[in-house]
């Protein structure tokens, strides 16, 4: 359901609206922004919109909140109708439209508000919003960076130790890691406690961004580079089809040893954590500590009892690990793919000044950054300031994160040929996985279609 808020002054907490003094015109800016996660996330959101109202007094913000599934069909039917919001911004733009929607001349031109704040951000970050635009055969900044994310593991600690094993019996080798979960903490944890707990939980849905994002990982393991700098498939190289056998024969084997739910193959984005919070599974990969952050949001929910509070606090501080990836099968130290979350402002917006003029106070550091730390710890920030904020190092998880990051990240490959957006709409990853898994077709055969389709789409 749509949410809108119309935010005046002091009114934001009550959500009420008080005529108060003579009236007088003002401009609306009309602003979509997903739904967020946290509470804070919103909080923080409508504190910075009121604080811009109190500064520009001769406009109004009209924002309205739709629920992360809803942005995109919402906002592709506004385009569509040729009255699309002033500004947006959701955290799948990135992985879906953005690219297509720059290359297809659909977006603003936002490079004189980045250009003022460029060396503000982590230029890895700011990189994947200078997009090519078709129209006029030129890259720039068409869209802007707010948070962005990459792929961590959770696993439980109280269940790793009734399994009979410890922390500092996880292997670091990449074989052995992944083995270890199965053959050792599975058994055990079954052997020692009666229950049919499993010992890690593999997203493998084709509805799930989860499924792709994890099995791209497995693919960077084996060093695979499916296009160049300029945009250019690399898929013919043998190479590549080796690589992608590989990641793929390692990313489906935890299933067929017995290792992940059965349900794992429909899986949608949810469904690996509530099989983690459930304690269904001992380790799961997930792109963001959404987790972990649950616990810590139950920790400080008043709404919920004072138990529940104290599990939440036990859970997210004591028993539950964040740690990064085994190094790839070649020995090397991974290195992780930073998905940037992007907004936009629309080519046929109305009020293109004005949204740019919102923009450019949002993208400011003390507008940010509580917005990406109102996330607790789900999002990681884009500036290089808030990166080395105290927020990040109080606690182990957010630890954990930060050190990720700070050893460098790589871009997806949407970021440099657009039509790869349509190849995560259709998770031709997962696909191949349940060519695999269900349909028992052989990894070679299911690779070369999915070489084949990756060619089709994003060939030329």
């Amino acid at each position: 359901m749509k949410l809108k808020t119309w935010l005046t002054g002091a009114m934001v907490a009550a959500g009420l609206i008080t005529a108060v003094g003579p009236a007088f015109a003002q401009e609306k800016l009309n602003v979509w922004w997903v739904k967020g996660f946290y509470k804070a996330e919103d909080d923080a959101l409508f504190a910075a919109i009121k604080k811009f109202e109190e500064k520009n007094k001769g406009i109004k913000i009209e924002l309205s909140q739709y629920p992360i599934q809803d942005m995109i069909p919402k906002t592709v039917a506004a385009l569509d109708s040729g009255s699309p919001p002033d500004l947006a911004y959701a955290d799948t733009y990135d992985f879906q439209v953005t690219a297509k929607w720059a290359y297809d001349g659909k977006l603003e031109d936002v490079s004189s508000v980045i250009d003022k704040v460029r060396n503000n951000f982590e230029p890895a970050a700011l990189s994947t919003t200078f997009l090519y635009n078709n129209q006029t055969k030129t890259r720039a900044y068409y869209a802007y960076p707010i948070k962005q994310q990459t792929m961590h593991i959770q696993y439980w600690k109280d269940m790793l130790a009734e399994s009979g094993y410890k922390e500092s019996d996880i292997p670091t080798d990449w074989k052995g890691y992944w083995d270890f979960w199965c053959s050792k903490v599975q058994t055990g944890y079954r052997q020692k406690t009666g229950k049919r707990g499993f010992g890690t939980g593999f997203p493998m849905g084709v509805d799930s961004t989860d499924s792709f994002f994890s099995f791209l990982t497995f693919m960077d393991a084996y060093n695979v580079k499916l296009v160049s700098d300029s945009g250019k498939l690399l898929v013919d190289d043998p190479a590549v089809r080796a690589g992608l056998i590989n990641a793929l024969n390692d990313y489906t084997a935890v299933y067929t040893k017995g290792c992940t739910p059965p349900s794992s193959t429909s899986w949608k984005d949810p469904d690996n954590n509530v099989a983690f919070h459930n304690k269904t599974t001992v380790m799961t990969h997930n792109a963001t500590i959404s987790i972990a952050a649950k616990w810590l949001d139950d920790m400080n929910n008043t709404a919920l009892t004072q138990e529940q509070r104290d599990l939440g606090k036990k859970n997210y501080y004591e028993l539950i690990g964040t740690a990064g990836f085994p190094l790839k099968p070649d020995g090397t130290k991974m290195t992780y793919r930073s998905a940037v979350k992007t907004g936009v402002i629309f080519k046929d917006a109305k009020r293109k000044d004005l949204a740019k003029q919102f923009l450019a106070f949002m993208l400011e550091e003390q507008n940010l950054t509580p917005y990406v730390e109102g996330s607790l710890g789900r999002w990681f920030p884009v500036t290089k300031a808030a990166q080395q904020r105290p927020f990040w190092k109080q606690d182990p998880a957010r630890l954990a994160v930060y050190n990720q990051f700070m050893n460098g990240t790589q871009p997806f490959e949407f970021t440099k040929n657009y039509k790869f957006t349509v190849l995560n709409n259709e998770n031709v990853w997962a696909k191949a996985m349940n060519r695999m898994l269900n349909e028992k077709v052989p990894t070679e055969k299911a690779v070369d279609e999915m070489i084949a389709r990756i060619k089709e789409v994003a060939g030329n």
